[in-house]
Protein backbone atom coordinates (compact mmCIF):
# COMPACT_ATOMS: atom_id res chain seq x y z
CA UNK A 1 0.00 0.00 0.00
CA UNK A 2 1.85 3.74 -0.98
CA UNK A 3 2.55 5.29 2.23
CA UNK A 4 -0.09 8.20 1.20
CA UNK A 5 -2.79 6.06 1.44
CA UNK A 6 -1.68 4.16 4.40
CA UNK A 7 -1.27 7.81 5.95
CA UNK A 8 -4.86 8.52 4.98
CA UNK A 9 -6.58 5.78 6.22
CA UNK A 10 -4.22 5.80 9.07
CA UNK A 11 -5.99 9.48 9.57
CA UNK A 12 -9.40 8.52 9.01
CA UNK A 13 -9.50 5.53 10.94
CA UNK A 14 -8.15 7.92 14.27
CA UNK A 15 -10.66 10.97 13.66
CA UNK A 16 -13.85 8.09 13.36
CA UNK A 17 -12.19 6.41 16.47
CA UNK A 18 -12.35 9.49 18.29
CA UNK A 19 -15.52 10.53 17.40
CA UNK A 20 -17.21 7.14 18.40
CA UNK A 21 -15.22 7.49 21.42
CA UNK A 22 -17.20 10.77 22.29
CA UNK A 23 -20.52 8.82 21.57
CA UNK A 24 -19.61 6.07 24.02
CA UNK A 25 -18.40 8.32 26.49
CA UNK A 26 -21.53 11.16 26.68
CA UNK A 27 -24.61 9.37 24.94
CA UNK A 28 -25.36 8.02 28.51
CA UNK A 29 -27.20 11.13 29.86
CA UNK A 30 -28.21 14.36 28.61
CA UNK A 31 -25.81 16.99 27.87
CA UNK A 32 -26.41 18.85 31.03
CA UNK A 33 -26.35 15.89 33.18
CA UNK A 34 -23.06 14.86 31.38
CA UNK A 35 -21.75 18.55 31.93
CA UNK A 36 -22.43 18.40 35.66
CA UNK A 37 -20.98 14.83 36.26
CA UNK A 38 -17.64 15.63 33.85
CA UNK A 39 -17.68 18.85 36.87
CA UNK A 40 -18.15 17.24 39.99
CA UNK A 41 -16.23 14.12 39.90
CA UNK A 42 -12.52 15.84 39.83
CA UNK A 43 -13.93 18.26 42.58
CA UNK A 44 -15.12 15.34 45.03
CA UNK A 45 -11.33 13.95 44.22
CA UNK A 46 -9.86 17.03 44.64
CA UNK A 47 -11.73 17.62 48.11
CA UNK A 48 -10.86 14.34 49.03
CA UNK A 49 -7.49 15.47 49.26
CA UNK A 50 -7.82 19.10 50.38
CA UNK A 51 -9.67 16.83 53.47
CA UNK A 52 -6.94 14.06 53.35
CA UNK A 53 -3.94 16.60 54.07
CA UNK A 54 -6.16 18.51 56.24
CA UNK A 55 -6.86 15.87 58.51
CA UNK A 56 -3.12 14.17 58.84
CA UNK A 57 -0.29 16.46 57.46
CA UNK A 58 1.15 18.97 59.50
CA UNK A 59 -0.29 22.31 58.74
CA UNK A 60 -2.76 20.99 56.43
CA UNK A 61 -3.72 22.61 52.64
CA UNK A 62 -0.88 25.54 54.38
CA UNK A 63 2.26 22.48 54.21
CA UNK A 64 4.83 23.59 51.38
CA UNK A 65 3.70 20.27 50.22
CA UNK A 66 0.37 20.88 48.88
CA UNK A 67 0.80 22.69 46.02
CA UNK A 68 2.93 20.09 44.28
CA UNK A 69 0.72 17.38 45.73
CA UNK A 70 -2.29 19.09 44.12
CA UNK A 71 -0.93 19.90 41.21
CA UNK A 72 0.21 16.00 40.48
CA UNK A 73 -3.02 14.74 41.61
CA UNK A 74 -4.72 16.93 39.26
CA UNK A 75 -2.33 16.01 36.18
CA UNK A 76 -2.90 12.24 37.28
CA UNK A 77 -6.30 12.01 36.04
CA UNK A 78 -5.15 11.31 32.59
CA UNK A 79 -3.07 8.17 33.61
CA UNK A 80 -6.67 5.93 33.85
CA UNK A 81 -8.21 7.87 31.72
CA UNK A 82 -5.66 7.49 28.81
CA UNK A 83 -3.66 4.21 30.48
CA UNK A 84 -6.46 2.57 31.58
CA UNK A 85 -9.56 3.83 29.06
CA UNK A 86 -7.48 2.60 25.90
CA UNK A 87 -6.63 -1.10 27.32
CA UNK A 88 -10.94 -1.45 28.64
CA UNK A 89 -11.50 -0.61 24.64
CA UNK A 90 -10.62 -4.00 24.34
CA UNK A 91 -12.88 -5.07 26.78
CA UNK A 92 -15.68 -3.01 25.73
CA UNK A 93 -15.72 -3.71 21.80
CA UNK A 94 -15.07 -7.25 22.39
CA UNK A 95 -17.53 -8.23 25.11
CA UNK A 96 -19.85 -5.47 25.80
CA UNK A 97 -20.43 -4.47 21.93
CA UNK A 98 -19.07 -7.82 20.02
CA UNK A 99 -17.55 -5.49 17.92
CA UNK A 100 -13.67 -6.00 18.21
CA UNK A 101 -14.05 -8.72 15.34
CA UNK A 102 -15.37 -6.34 13.15
CA UNK A 103 -13.01 -3.52 13.74
CA UNK A 104 -10.77 -6.61 12.52
CA UNK A 105 -11.97 -6.71 9.38
CA UNK A 106 -12.90 -3.42 8.70
CA UNK A 107 -9.60 -1.19 6.44
CA UNK A 108 -8.78 0.30 9.63
CA UNK A 109 -5.83 0.93 11.16
CA UNK A 110 -6.19 -0.73 14.71
CA UNK A 111 -3.58 1.25 16.63
CA UNK A 112 -4.99 4.35 15.33
CA UNK A 113 -8.32 3.11 16.20
CA UNK A 114 -7.27 2.51 20.04
CA UNK A 115 -5.60 5.77 20.08
CA UNK A 116 -8.58 7.43 18.60
CA UNK A 117 -10.79 6.10 22.32
CA UNK A 118 -8.23 7.02 24.22
CA UNK A 119 -8.21 10.72 23.02
CA UNK A 120 -12.05 11.06 23.17
CA UNK A 121 -11.61 10.15 27.03
CA UNK A 122 -8.11 12.38 26.97
CA UNK A 123 -10.97 15.47 26.01
CA UNK A 124 -13.01 14.65 29.62
CA UNK A 125 -10.02 14.03 31.38
CA UNK A 126 -8.74 17.72 30.27
CA UNK A 127 -12.11 19.33 31.62
CA UNK A 128 -11.05 17.43 34.92
CA UNK A 129 -7.83 18.70 34.93
CA UNK A 130 -9.00 21.98 34.22
CA UNK A 131 -11.80 22.39 36.64
CA UNK A 132 -9.83 21.02 39.64
CA UNK A 133 -6.82 23.26 38.62
CA UNK A 134 -9.08 26.40 39.19
CA UNK A 135 -10.18 24.94 41.83
CA UNK A 136 -6.97 24.91 43.66
CA UNK A 137 -6.07 28.33 42.35
CA UNK A 138 -9.28 29.99 43.45
CA UNK A 139 -10.06 28.36 46.70
CA UNK A 140 -6.80 26.70 47.81
CA UNK A 141 -4.23 29.30 47.30
CA UNK A 142 -2.20 27.17 45.02
CA UNK A 143 0.24 29.07 43.54
CA UNK A 144 -0.53 29.41 39.81
CA UNK A 145 -0.34 31.88 37.52
CA UNK A 146 -0.53 32.43 34.06
CA UNK A 147 2.27 34.64 33.76
CA UNK A 148 4.56 32.26 35.61
CA UNK A 149 4.02 29.19 33.50
CA UNK A 150 6.70 27.92 30.96
CA UNK A 151 4.67 27.40 28.39
CA UNK A 152 6.73 25.80 26.59
CA UNK A 153 7.69 23.36 28.90
CA UNK A 154 3.66 22.93 29.94
CA UNK A 155 2.98 21.91 26.30
CA UNK A 156 6.07 19.59 25.59
CA UNK A 157 4.98 17.51 28.73
CA UNK A 158 1.47 17.17 28.07
CA UNK A 159 2.05 16.02 24.07
CA UNK A 160 4.65 14.02 24.90
CA UNK A 161 3.17 12.84 28.10
CA UNK A 162 -0.01 11.93 26.47
CA UNK A 163 1.71 9.82 23.71
CA UNK A 164 3.77 8.16 26.63
CA UNK A 165 0.17 7.20 28.20
CA UNK A 166 -1.15 6.11 25.09
CA UNK A 167 1.48 3.75 24.07
CA UNK A 168 0.94 2.47 27.89
CA UNK A 169 -2.27 1.69 27.16
CA UNK A 170 -1.75 -0.05 23.90
CA UNK A 171 0.71 -2.34 25.95
CA UNK A 172 -2.19 -3.26 28.33
CA UNK A 173 -4.68 -3.57 25.74
CA UNK A 174 -2.43 -6.60 24.69
CA UNK A 175 -2.74 -7.86 27.82
CA UNK A 176 -6.02 -7.76 27.71
CA UNK A 177 -6.46 -8.97 24.61
CA UNK A 178 -5.23 -12.25 25.63
CA UNK A 179 -6.28 -12.41 29.40
CA UNK A 180 -9.25 -14.04 29.85
CA UNK A 181 -10.62 -13.72 33.02
CA UNK A 182 -10.05 -10.24 35.60
CA UNK A 183 -9.24 -8.46 32.53
CA UNK A 184 -11.32 -6.34 34.06
CA UNK A 185 -9.23 -4.55 36.50
CA UNK A 186 -5.65 -4.64 34.95
CA UNK A 187 -5.82 -0.55 33.89
CA UNK A 188 -7.15 0.18 37.03
CA UNK A 189 -4.91 -1.77 38.74
CA UNK A 190 -1.92 -0.57 37.38
CA UNK A 191 -3.14 2.82 37.15
CA UNK A 192 -3.47 2.38 41.46
CA UNK A 193 -0.18 1.27 41.48
CA UNK A 194 1.45 3.76 39.43
CA UNK A 195 -0.74 6.46 41.70
CA UNK A 196 1.74 5.31 44.62
CA UNK A 197 4.97 4.98 42.94
CA UNK A 198 4.50 8.04 40.61
CA UNK A 199 5.07 10.69 43.97
CA UNK A 200 2.10 11.80 43.12
CA UNK A 201 0.12 12.40 46.80
CA UNK A 202 3.87 12.54 48.93
CA UNK A 203 7.75 12.32 47.92
CA UNK A 204 9.25 9.50 46.49
CA UNK A 205 11.48 9.75 49.65
CA UNK A 206 8.93 8.75 51.86
CA UNK A 207 8.87 5.02 50.03
CA UNK A 208 10.95 2.62 51.44
CA UNK A 209 14.54 2.45 49.33
CA UNK A 210 13.20 -0.25 46.96
CA UNK A 211 10.11 1.38 46.15
CA UNK A 212 11.73 4.57 45.70
CA UNK A 213 14.19 2.94 43.42
CA UNK A 214 10.84 1.70 41.44
CA UNK A 215 9.22 5.32 41.10
CA UNK A 216 12.49 6.58 39.86
CA UNK A 217 12.44 3.90 36.80
CA UNK A 218 9.29 5.40 35.94
CA UNK A 219 8.70 7.72 32.99
CA UNK A 220 5.38 8.83 34.68
CA UNK A 221 7.01 10.18 37.88
CA UNK A 222 9.26 12.29 35.35
CA UNK A 223 6.32 13.64 33.25
CA UNK A 224 4.55 14.59 36.68
CA UNK A 225 7.68 16.16 37.66
CA UNK A 226 7.61 18.39 34.70
CA UNK A 227 4.38 19.58 34.87
CA UNK A 228 4.75 20.93 38.27
CA UNK A 229 7.93 22.91 37.56
CA UNK A 230 5.80 23.95 34.30
CA UNK A 231 3.10 25.36 36.53
CA UNK A 232 4.37 26.01 39.98
CA UNK A 233 7.77 27.27 39.26
CA UNK A 234 9.51 24.67 41.53
CA UNK A 235 8.97 20.94 41.81
CA UNK A 236 10.32 18.08 44.31
CA UNK A 237 13.66 18.83 45.35
CA UNK A 238 14.32 15.11 45.02
CA UNK A 239 14.80 15.98 41.88
CA UNK A 240 16.65 19.18 41.74
CA UNK A 241 19.75 18.12 39.87
CA UNK A 242 17.64 17.68 36.71
CA UNK A 243 17.11 20.69 34.69
CA UNK A 244 13.68 21.27 32.48
CA UNK A 245 15.28 20.03 29.23
CA UNK A 246 16.88 17.11 31.30
CA UNK A 247 13.14 15.98 32.88
CA UNK A 248 11.36 16.17 29.14
CA UNK A 249 14.46 14.36 27.60
CA UNK A 250 13.69 11.45 30.04
CA UNK A 251 9.87 11.62 29.01
CA UNK A 252 10.36 12.27 25.49
CA UNK A 253 13.29 9.34 25.43
CA UNK A 254 11.20 6.83 27.31
CA UNK A 255 7.85 7.55 25.05
CA UNK A 256 10.41 6.60 22.07
CA UNK A 257 11.17 3.09 24.02
CA UNK A 258 8.21 2.30 25.20
CA UNK A 259 6.83 2.68 21.55
CA UNK A 260 9.04 0.06 20.38
CA UNK A 261 7.77 -2.31 22.88
CA UNK A 262 3.85 -1.03 22.96
CA UNK A 263 3.92 -2.07 19.50
CA UNK A 264 5.91 -5.34 19.75
CA UNK A 265 4.15 -6.69 22.61
CA UNK A 266 0.31 -5.23 20.99
CA UNK A 267 1.12 -7.56 17.80
CA UNK A 268 2.76 -10.70 19.50
CA UNK A 269 -0.38 -10.49 21.64
CA UNK A 270 -2.71 -9.61 18.31
CA UNK A 271 -1.00 -13.28 16.85
CA UNK A 272 -1.74 -15.26 19.38
CA UNK A 273 -5.18 -13.84 20.23
CA UNK A 274 -5.97 -14.64 16.41
CA UNK A 275 -4.94 -18.53 17.01
CA UNK A 276 -7.07 -19.15 19.95
CA UNK A 277 -9.96 -17.31 18.53
CA UNK A 278 -9.95 -14.88 21.15
CA UNK A 279 -11.23 -11.43 19.22
CA UNK A 280 -14.15 -12.56 19.40
CA UNK A 281 -14.18 -14.17 23.01
CA UNK A 282 -17.18 -13.77 25.54
CA UNK A 283 -16.00 -14.36 28.98
CA UNK A 284 -19.54 -13.73 30.69
CA UNK A 285 -17.37 -12.97 34.07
Amino acid sequence: MPSDRRFRETLRSFRVATWLGWQIESNWADPFVFAIYSLVKPLAGALILVFMYAAIAKGGVNSPLFPAVFVGNAMFIYVPAVLAGISWTIIDDREHYGMLKYVYTAPVSVFAYLVGRGVAKAAVATVAVVVTLLLGTLALSVPIRLAGIDWLLILGALVSGCAMLSLFGILLGGVTLVTARHNYGVGEAVAGGLYLLCGVVFPLETLPLWLEVVGRGLPITYWIEAVRRALLGAGSPAFNGLSNGALLGVVVGSTVVLAGLAVGTFRLAERRARARGLLDMQTMY
